[in-house]
């Protein structure tokens, strides 16, 4: 099969698509969707992705890629909205587009929506992991799957979708364990930086993220405050619902001297602020594989981290992992002393994050996969379920 026309569903997209912050958070996924977007265009592939309704025409068109609205977010009474106006203006979307291939992340009720919807009309679907959790059973209605309802729309997506996309080794074993799930493992995409001419480091350390509990940036204050005389940086917004505890951190990271509070930026500000930064820390109780992390290490900064996916940090020698906070003190301060050590490190991370996370690479790579018959996925062995 040719893949002529390829739809994402990736309501919170818009922002990244357009470059405007103002329209809402910019997440990890949405930067993924329109990275893959755009080089998936590039391949000469027709391109949609299904949006939230910022006010904006119902089809618009963003650098060749097709913008498809849906509805609003806040839209409908609670209880019923799932089916309308949200399930009804999704499918309508879906249908209208009419792809080839309906890729979808991260894990939400949507996902088993975009699975249905393909086997029902003979389309491909891709489910791409965000998150080690959405590999746990049990572990994703944390965030996302709240309601038996979503959490088994969510297995019913999982289990039939065309392809299941991971990010690690170790999320591929965990979608075996926990679900009896065989999926194939992708590298995510980074953009290089604009410019390759030097900058000036007046940022000791930089921490970027939506702020949400789960990112802890409440940690990286507390570094911030341990040691006054580094300089600190904190660039993100709030998530929908999370608004209070965006204002409290926030709050507490502007009363320290030593802290720059950007707030929400651009995905092309956010890459100026680490062309700034000399280390890169991400204080998260879990993750997938970090956005931040590729952009730290394609502009050779090295990241300080508590996670640290399939040991990457460690093997390739990419900065520092740390148990604790007390460990993550220590090691800003002994990487922030040893330029040549800091210089050295970015050299190997810039060389891993330019040679291996190509989106063309990528994109490219669904779609041989896809296009083969290959992509017919048998159920793996469960080995333990939990």
């Amino acid at each position: 099969m040719a893949v002529r026309k390829i739809c994402i569903l990736g309501l919170e997209d818009y922002p990244m698509l357009t470059g405007d912050p103002s329209l809402g958070h910019i997440g990890g996924e949405s930067v993924q969707h329109v990275l893959l977007a755009r080089a998936w265009r590039d391949l000469g592939v027709d391109v949609s992705i299904i949006v939230y309704d910022h006010g904006q025409p119902r089809v618009t068109f963003v650098d060749g890629i097709r913008a498809v609205s849906a509805f609003r977010r806040e839209s409908g009474v609670r209880v019923v909205r799932f089916v309308h106006p949200r399930l009804t203006s999704v499918a309508g979307a879906l249908r209208a587009v009419d792809a080839d291939i309906y890729y979808q992340s991260p894990a939400t009720p949507w996902t088993g929506v975009v699975a249905y919807f393909a086997k029902r009309f003979g389309k491909s679907s891709v489910f791409r992991v965000a998150s080690d959790s959405d590999c746990i059973r049990g572990a994703t209605n944390k965030i996302a799957l709240r309601s038996r309802r979503d959490r088994w729309l969510y297995e019913y997506g999982l289990a039939n979708a065309t392809l299941v996309a991971a990010q690690t080794i170790h999320q591929r074993e965990l979608l075996a364990r926990h679900f009896g799930i065989k999926s194939e493992i992708f590298n995510i995409a980074v953009e290089p930086p604009k410019s390759a001419a030097p900058h000036s480091k007046d940022v000791d350390v930089l921490w970027v993220g939506n702020f949400r509990a789960v990112k802890r940036p409440d940690i990286a204050v507390e570094l911030a405050r341990r040691l006054p005389h580094r300089r600190f940086a904190f660039v993100g917004g709030s998530v929908p619902g999370g608004e209070d505890y965006y204002a409290r951190v926030a709050d507490d990271a502007r009363r320290l001297s030593n802290v720059t509070f950007a707030g929400p930026v651009s995905y092309e500000q956010t890459g100026n602020w680490f062309d700034r930064a000399r280390l890169h820390i991400n204080t998260s109780d879990y993750e997938g594989f970090p956005n931040t992390f590729l952009q730290a290490w394609v502009r050779r900064v090295p990241v300080v981290s508590f996670y640290d996916p399939d040991s990457v940090i460690r093997r390739r020698g990419l900065g520092s992992v740390c148990a604790d906070i007390n460990g993550m003190q220590r090691q800003i301060e002994a990487l922030l002393e040893d330029r040549e050590a800091c210089a050295q490190i970015g050299a190997r991370a810039h060389a891993y994050a330019a040679g291996e996370f190509s989106a063309h690479a990528i994109a490219q790579r669904y779609l041989e996969l896809l296009e083969s018959a290959s992509h017919v996925r048998p159920r793996a062995a469960a080995v333990g379920r939990s």
